[in-house]
């Protein structure tokens, strides 16, 4: 009897060891465990890239990522069981997973701790989504107290880091919400979902939590530093390609131009003004009321001769692109073709009203319905009217509006709305990606002569690849708002999208009173200015009062004057830029980069809402307060005047681990300190990095109007440095088949020589031979009015090495 007791007893510890074990398999990517009731999938991508996917038992995740393009590479790792740990190692990378609890944590390849889940906080909540089962799915975080993190797209709260920061991610038209964050660490944590998202970072915690998920999936990556974790969530999700050269000049836009005459008579006038200028945008009404709303057809009697129009534009050396939306007013053939393949959507859009008077007479609605993006068949027939409306009368580029898209009244019915790939909550804040990939890939396929540029107002994770710049929405002027565009482009540069703007000036002018008149606005539209000389697209924008630079005076006025210094100093820098571009291309680097970037052990530095650094040699400080008005009494009424009667300062800090030279003076600075630059009107503080090669070119009216043939070459001493200069036909995919060509710079410091290597690479109209002047800067080299300075040696380069000495 007691035998059979004992046996009895054996067996069922033996049946509950069994339940309670977690058992795992080894995958050709990684593993795959049982634990509790989930089944837990780690998947190596690459040696730095680990892809965690989390599910209930019995339900199955078949997932196609619209962000992730890559698949997993071939990668060699260990696995090892460790008590209740299974650990996963690759060259750059080490995975934990507890057994028992689930838990998943990350560490470097040396072994250093980098995150981990918070134990037990993987949550599944079943919902009915739409008719079909789903989960509310969320996943928690323990970060280091005194950690920064950057990314999470564009938001206006004027923070970099995003500790201590709760948001409810929904796309709009001010905020663009990327999940995915960096860390200062060096490393990134993508959260590949589509619904919306909450996220909520506090002390203790750092949660993603989304509407709806048939599985947790998200990827971790180990880049070691800001540059490496952009590196690996573009090798992700896709790279940057380049843009045409005209893009990075001037643009000039408003709301709207009413006429086609009026559109080109800006162009003239600018030419007239010998003022440079590349882009000019139309937005929106050409194709006349809200009923054809978005026709792509120029239906307005203000634009009868379009392609006289573009002809007239590119007659004038200029380019130009035009608005389009992802939405059809009820009268347009699109509208028609899209209603019967049922690929429109059923929710409130822009606009509400047939009537184009304000206020809105919501008695006359307007009919206007979103298309279905995440259809293929819809995108294909959008393309279709778009090449055979626009592009084909040599359009040079897309400004896609309200591409979140507009989604007015909200209601819960509306997130049930049935798309091509579900139900619109699980794949809202993926739209801007879909739409905006639709025009891109179908461009690609009709043309390579001309490279795809799209300006859009709304972005997701991978739109990077789309040859797409976003900008910050339809902001309002003010002097916070400025302050705030600057870490709002640079945490939308850390989520791993290269190319933003901003409408320089603010769109909407609500806060002002006949503002070109008004010294306050004045002083913010060239302080405006100054920055955006420094953004990847410098694009002037607004609604109600036109902001061409002739509109603010004429030359002799100190506005008109400071605009014009600024447009003019962004094309001597072009050369400079260009070059930075193709880095982004071909490198994975970034343009627009936050301190965090290139001075991450710079406590003093990394959280600094107001500084950056346009390419790795210039550091920029925009001015964000006013500084030159003040009231004055005329009879019973206090105005605003202009006052220039005392110059003032800004504070910067220099960033330590560098010397840095005053851009306008030459004067050298030690890095690591505090220091008050005067700032009058025309100035910003701006900085070069000691070690710097920076190319400046031509004066000229537009980017390609003269070759590269006889470049300035400023040398910053102090530090040895390097610099690439890029070259190709500016325009067209010729680049992707090598064909452009670079020259190699580096400055040794300790000999004072500067090295020109052998060209690398050419391309049809490649200059063969030219001329270099070559400036070290100095307080006796400062560049002076006319953004210019007188060399110290010039030499004549025909494509051979060459060093040139300065030891006298």
């Amino acid at each position: 009897m007691k035998k059979r007791v004992f046996k009895i007893v054996m067996l069922f510890l033996l049946l509950t060891s069994a339940a309670n074990a977690q058992s795992y398999s080894v995958t050709s990517t990684g593993v795959k465990a049982g634990i509790n009731d989930l089944t837990v999938e780690i998947q190596f991508y690459t040696p730095s890239i680990v892809r965690v996917v989390k599910y209930p038992k019995g339900s199955v995740c078949a997932k196609q990522s619209l962000s992730v393009v890559k698949s997993p590479e071939k990668v060699s790792f260990i696995t090892k069981k460790v008590g209740d740990n299974l650990l996963l190692k690759s060259k750059a990378l080490s995975v934990a997973i507890d057994l028992h609890s689930g838990q998943v944590g990350f560490s470097s390849g040396n072994q250093l701790p980098l995150l981990k889940e918070k134990a037990g906080s993987t949550s599944f909540a079943e919902i009915n989504d739409a008719g079909e089962k789903s989960f509310t799915v969320s996943q928690s975080f323990e970060l280091d107290k005194d950690e920064c993190i950057y990314g999470l797209g564009q938001q206006h709260q004027g923070k970099m880091s995003k500790r201590n920061v709760s948001l409810k991610m929904v796309q709009g038209n001010l905020d663009d919400y990327i999940p995915f964050f960096q860390s200062v660490k060096g490393y990134g944590l993508f959260w590949d979902n589509y619904s919306s998202t909450y996220f909520n970072d506090n002390q203790e915690l750092t949660t993603f939590k989304s509407e709806v998920g048939d599985c947790i999936d998200y990827y971790f990556m180990s880049g070691g530093n800001a540059d490496g974790v952009i590196a690996c969530m573009r090798n992700l999700t896709g790279q940057a390609p380049m843009f045409p050269l005209w893009t990075y000049g001037f643009w000039q836009s408003r709301e709207r131009y009413k006429t086609q005459d009026e559109l080109v008579g800006v162009v003239k006038k600018f030419r007239e003004l010998n003022v440079p200028l590349d882009g000019i945008i139309q937005d929106w009404q050409y194709w006349g009321n809200n009923y054809l709303w978005n026709a792509m057809e120029f239906l307005n009697p203000g634009f009868d001769d379009p392609q006289k129009m573009v002809n007239d534009v590119h007659g004038l050396n200029a380019h130009m692109i035009i608005s389009i939306w992802s939405s059809f007013g009820p009268k347009t053939k699109e509208f028609s073709e899209l209603e019967k393949m049922n690929a429109l959507f059923n929710f409130k859009t822009w606009p509400e009203s047939g009537s184009e008077k304000f206020p809105v007479n919501k008695d006359y609605p307007s009919g206007v319905k979103v298309y279905d993006a995440y259809n293929p068949k819809a995108r294909d027939l959008y393309w279709k009217y778009l090449n055979n409306g626009i592009f084909k009368l040599g359009m040079d580029g897309w400004w896609m509006d309200s591409s979140e898209p507009d989604h007015l009244d909200e209601t819960p019915a509306d997130f049930d709305t049935k798309t091509y790939l579900g139900s619109f909550r699980k794949v809202r804040n993926a739209y801007p990606l879909m739409s905006v990939g639709g025009v891109y890939q179908h461009q690609r396929e009709v043309s390579s002569d001309k490279r795809v540029f799209i300006l859009t107002r709304s972005a997701f994770a991978g739109q990077q690849r789309y040859g797409a710049n976003t900008w910050s929405g339809d902001i309002t002027a003010s002097w916070e708002t400025l302050k705030n565009q600057i870490s709002t482009g640079l945490n939308f540069s850390l989520s791993a999208i290269p190319n933003w703007n901003s409408d320089i000036g603010g769109f909407f002018l609500w806060k002002y009173k006949n503002p070109l008149e008004n010294p306050d606005y004045r002083e913010l539209h060239v302080r405006w200015m100054e920055f955006g000389t420094f953004c990847p697209m410098m694009r002037s924008h607004g609604e109600g009062y036109p902001r061409e630079l002739y509109q603010f005076g004429k030359k002799g006025n100190p506005t008109y004057d400071a605009i014009e210094k600024y447009i003019n100093l962004r094309y001597s820098l072009l050369p400079y830029i260009y070059s930075a571009s193709w880095q982004v291309t071909a490198n994975q680097s970034s343009m627009m980069r936050a301190l965090v970037m290139d001075f991450a052990s710079d406590k003093q530095a990394i959280n600094l809402n107001d500084e950056f650094m346009f390419g790795k040699s210039l550091l920029v400080s925009p001015v964000t307060q006013p500084m030159y008005w003040k009231n004055q009494l005329q009879g019973n009424d206090s105005v605003k005047v202009e006052d220039y009667s005392s110059v003032k300062t800004k504070t910067v800090y220099l960033p330590k681990g560098a010397d840095w030279y005053d851009f306008w003076t030459g004067e050298k600075v030690n890095g690591g300190q505090t220091v008050q630059k005067e700032v009058p009107l025309d100035i910003i503080p701006l900085y070069v990095k000691a070690g710097s090669i920076l190319p400046i070119g031509p004066k000229v009216q537009y980017a390609t109007e003269k070759k590269w043939g006889n470049l300035e070459i400023r040398i910053y001493r102090g530090a040895d440095g390097e610099f690439t200069l890029y070259e190709d036909e500016n325009d067209n995919y010729n680049y992707e088949k090598g064909i452009y060509s670079t020259i190699h710079f580096s400055w040794n410091d300790k000999h004072k020589t500067l090295t020109i290597d052998k060209r690398s690479g050419q391309f049809p109209g490649m200059l063969e031979n030219r001329k270099f002047n070559i400036v070290v800067v100095g307080t006796d080299r400062g560049i002076g009015a006319e953004l210019s300075a007188t060399p110290n040696q010039v030499v004549k380069y025909n494509g051979n090495k060459l060093v040139v000495n300065f030891e006298k």
